[in-house]
């Protein structure tokens, strides 16, 4: 498992945010209910969408499936001039993090982040930062296609 380590500028979202656990995971519910929204963000900034998870701070001392979380489906914009009803703005801070590139459909994903959380961040020099975690969402992702591509960001910090 490879990581380039990267430091990210802040970015600016605007997007459906929704609680769900691993447990009861509702990422699909909140992408139908985005999708047919996304044209209404004006500024949107390139074709990307961003999948994110906001944590609490305490959510990874000890992995619990059935703890909440916040995801978002969300566009990256420039400002938050006009944001559109039933959407919100969220504000990802600079910061360093490890970026993986995940290959494959979603069955392959929890194995993924399992080597990403119990082999390749425990054996690195870096430390889980408390940070959103995002997935970018471009050009050669395709939702159930077993060629599809997507970009993971986990943050990150020196030990």
């Amino acid at each position: 498992m490879t990581a380039t380590i990267t430091t990210l500028a802040e970015k600016k979202v605007i997007g459906i945010p929704m609680e769900m656990s691993y447990a009861d995971y509702k990422a699909r519910e909140l992408w139908q209910r985005f999708m047919p929204k996304r044209n209404e963000v004006q500024n949107r900034v390139g074709a990307d969408y961003f999948s994110i998870e906001v944590f609490s701070t305490s959510y990874w001392d000890q992995f619990n499936p059935t703890a909440t979380f916040q995801k978002w489906a969300a566009v990256t914009v420039p400002h938050f001039d006009t944001i559109p009803a039933g959407m919100q703005s969220l504000v990802i801070p600079a910061g360093l993090y490890a970026v993986f590139i995940y290959k494959g459909d979603e069955t392959g994903a929890p194995a993924f982040f399992k080597a990403i959380f119990t082999s390749w961040l425990p054996s690195s020099i870096y430390i889980l930062d408390d940070r959103p975690h995002f997935e970018i969402l471009g050009d050669k992702y395709k939702r159930g296609d077993t060629n599809s591509e997507e970009e993971v960001w986990i943050p990150i910090q020196l030990k």
